[in-house]
């Protein structure tokens, strides 16, 4: 059967299954299986009965387990799934989970040609064994559909449109009105790069310093400091900059947190426990977090630093858990403190909160001019980091290795937000309950309110988004339909929330002119690419974001419009280049970049243009050069003779590695977070993530082009890419982008 193209939003219900036989047979197999099973201690026990919905190959939907109804499972699960697939049927399988993988049981068969008019099925489907024949008992599985186009979805390529958009649909948290955002371009901006960017109302866009804006927050703090991240690194300090220097700026940031510790403030910090570190043989981590050296300079302190593993619900069985315990991480960056209010006339306190990609660790402090030998004697003497060449030190010279990054501080309602995500993390990992009860301080922090008036042509409107799972996060819906309501879906024991991937779904169907993204990685929906030398069941990353960026291109090719997605990514992955993970990531991306170019060749062959498919889709990677100057810093050692490090050394320049994760749309819509555009970031149950989506609702982009804070951000990005940085080109930074 030919395969047909669904792009759009299917619903589905998963209600139940009758007159099941689970049962797997009396061969020698299984039962070494069972023997197996019951000598190490998990045996099978009753039957564990999931039924899953895969298009083709690609698994869209799972529901919960259930052991109590091994022969008529009822789950009544329901989905909102977005696809971009070719698939012939949508295919429903249903398994028997055990711990050395998992029993299939059958497949019913609902050919997708029934669902392209939109109407609702509902529907017995006959479960088949893998020769197409009914399964032992005939059994069916009840279950209901209907497909939404996104052609005619009347939001399809309409922008955010007005004041009155609510945000994404099904999602944990819902947007919230009347905040105030600062967007944050590297760890900190010095004097000297303050480009004049003219916006709507005769303003001029203002950069903010993200650092700063952390050291003062901390600083000020009276109540509540609370830290999450993949890295927490004591040593580093925040101020650096000699033409900016503040009262107590040159404390390390682990005495500035005991400081306020001491003080009375609530310090809690979450911070990954990454499973490959050994505290006891001094062994730093594969990822070199720091977390045994964070957890240990905080004991016997007032600070209460919890060092978390990741325990992933990725839907494996308990083997292939133990082999993955170690891959997975926690990867939210945020603070979280109580501050005075912008009057600054009250004693009252409100919550404000930094969310973005910039951990409080080595090797992230950075401006726009991402130097590579000018600061090792000054900003970067003590933070060296470059971790491509083998050996790398600083007293053996630069390059270091540059870190362009993106972070946001929000302010009001939204805030609260980012708040409750950290309460629910601690109260399923932090241990020790020590949480500010914040009602026994509603006389001095206010509760969640606007910080800005709604005629307030600065206001904004933000939504919180996640991927994450219960088993990291506390006081998840308890019901399927609660939990469907909220946009969570269900996992092999938890339920999950993957909310960022759906918001760029989201918002990558509504763009009308372009999207501009920066991202640490970019590779996904590898149901797209050319399978001929791979399965796409053991890559897995199945995650939309490619698929849909060429498809939204693909239709305005087929419109006659103008569009085009830019992307920057670094030049290849952090670590050795040769190194075979990072040869594999490579890989992964020009699979991911080849489907897109193919999805476009043949849209513009089809409408009989010849046009370079670059002009829709481009990516780009950021370099440095720096011509020596006297005075620089002059190493002890050298680099070994002949290796890329010296020849880098000789050639003064180096990749600028793009550690940002965010996507602007037509100037009107901003995503920033800590997620990275593959599917551990995406997927929910694997790594964890926090990302905030924004707009203003006073600079839309409706009947011209969008002149407010996200126009004034993205352009300093661009003038920072092709002024400082050559390899930048500056198409990016052409308003004819938007208007042609």
């Amino acid at each position: 059967m030919a395969q047909i193209l669904l792009h759009g939003t299917l619903h589905v219900t998963i209600y139940e299954v009758d007159r099941l036989h689970s049962g797997g047979g009396g061969n020698f197999f299984n039962k070494i299986i069972a023997n197996i099973e019951e000598t190490v201690g998990f045996g099978k026990g009753t039957p564990k009965i999931y039924a899953t919905v895969d298009l083709e190959k690609a698994r869209v939907g799972r529901t919960r387990t259930l052991e109590k109804e091994p022969d008529n499972p009822r789950w009544y699960e329901s989905f909102h799934i977005y696809c971009a697939h070719n698939a012939s049927n949508v295919i429903f399988t249903v398994k028997d989970d055990n711990p050395i993988g998992a029993t299939l049981i059958g497949r019913a068969y609902v050919p997708v040609h029934e669902l392209l008019d939109g109407e609702e099925i509902d529907r017995w489907v006959e479960i088949l064994d893998e020769d197409k024949k009914p399964i032992k008992g005939e059994s069916k599985i009840h279950v209901k559909l209907q497909f939404f186009d996104v052609s005619r979805d009347r939001n399809w390529a309409r922008g955010v449109k007005s004041a009155r958009y609510p945000g994404v649909p099904y999602t944990f948290f819902s947007q919230r009105t009347g905040n105030r955002v600062s967007l944050y371009q590297d760890a900190h901006i010095p004097d000297n790069f303050i480009p004049k960017i003219p916006l709507s109302g005769g303003k001029y866009y203002e950069p903010h310093r993200c650092w700063e804006d952390v050291f003062d927050a901390i600083t000020n703090a009276k109540h509540l400091i609370y830290i999450t991240g993949w890295s927490v690194y004591t040593e580093i300090t925040l101020i650096r900059d000699s033409r900016r220097q503040k009262p107590g700026g040159d404390i390390t940031l682990g005495e500035l947190l005991k400081k306020k510790a001491s003080e009375g403030v609530r310090v809690l910090m979450l911070v990954w426990d990454d499973r490959t570190s050994v505290g006891l043989l001094k062994k730093d981590g594969l990822m070199a977090t720091h977390d045994e050296e964070t957890e240990q300079y905080f004991q016997g302190t007032d600070v209460n630093c919890v060092l978390c593993p990741r325990n992933p619900d990725d839907g494996g069985s308990f083997v292939q858990d133990l082999q993955i315990s170690t891959m997975f991480t926690h990867h939210q960056k945020i603070v979280v403190v109580d501050s005075d209010l912008p009057s600054g006339q009250s004693d009252k306190r409100r919550i404000v909160s930094f969310v973005g990609g910039i951990d409080l660790c080595d090797g992230r402090y950075d401006s726009p001019f991402h130097s590579l030998f000018r600061t090792l004697d000054t900003a970067h003497h003590d933070d060296f980091h470059q971790p491509n060449y083998t050996g790398a030190a600083i007293t053996k010279g630069g390059p270091r290795e540059p870190w362009h990054d993106i972070h946001s501080r929000l302010e009001g309602p939204v805030a609260w937000d980012v708040l409750f995500n950290f309460a629910q993390r601690w109260k399923k990992q932090g241990g020790k309950d020590v949480l500010l009860n914040l009602r026994e301080l509603d006389d001095v922090i206010i509760p969640p309110s606007p910080v800005v008036y709604p005629d307030d042509h600065e206001t904004w409107n933000v939504q919180i988004f996640r991927s994450i799972d219960e088993g990291a996060a506390f006081d998840f819906p308890a019901s399927p339909e609660e939990a469907a309501r909220a946009g969570l879906v269900s996992g092999k024991d938890n339920t999950i929330d993957r909310s960022i991937q759906d918001a760029y779904i989201h918002a990558i169907r509504r763009a009308k002119n372009f999207i501009y993204i920066e991202n640490q990685y970019f590779l996904g929906s590898c149901f797209g690419w050319d399978s001929s030398d791979i399965k796409v069941e053991d890559i897995g990353a199945l995650h939309l974001i490619p698929k849909e960026l060429s498809l939204k291109i693909v239709s305005k090719i087929e419109a006659g419009e103008r569009f085009t997605v830019y992307i920057v990514v670094p030049m290849w992955p952090e670590g050795i280049p040769e190194s075979a993970s990072v040869q594999a990531i490579l890989d992964w991306q020009r699979r991911t970049m080849e489907m897109m170019y193919k999805d476009i060749i043949l849209a513009l062959r089809a409408k009989g243009i010849v046009e370079d498919p670059r002009n829709y889709l481009t990516f780009f990677c950021l370099g440095n050069r720096e011509v020596k100057r006297s005075g620089e810093y002059e190493p002890s050692e050298r680099p070994e003779p002949g290796s890329d490090y010296e020849k880098a050394q000789q050639a003064r320049r180096f990749m600028i590695y793009v550690h940002a994760k965010m996507m602007i749309v037509d100037d009107e819509y901003i995503i920033i977070g800590s997620a990275n555009i593959n599917q551990r970031s995406m997927d929910g149950a694997r790594d964890s993530e926090i990302a905030m989506g924004a707009y203003q609702p006073y600079h839309l982009s409706t009947r011209q082009p969008a002149r407010g804070q996200i126009h004034g951000f993205r352009m300093a990005l661009c003038l920072s890419g092709f002024v400082m940085n050559m390899v930048f080109k500056t198409i990016l930074c052409y308003d004819s982008v938007y208007l042609e």
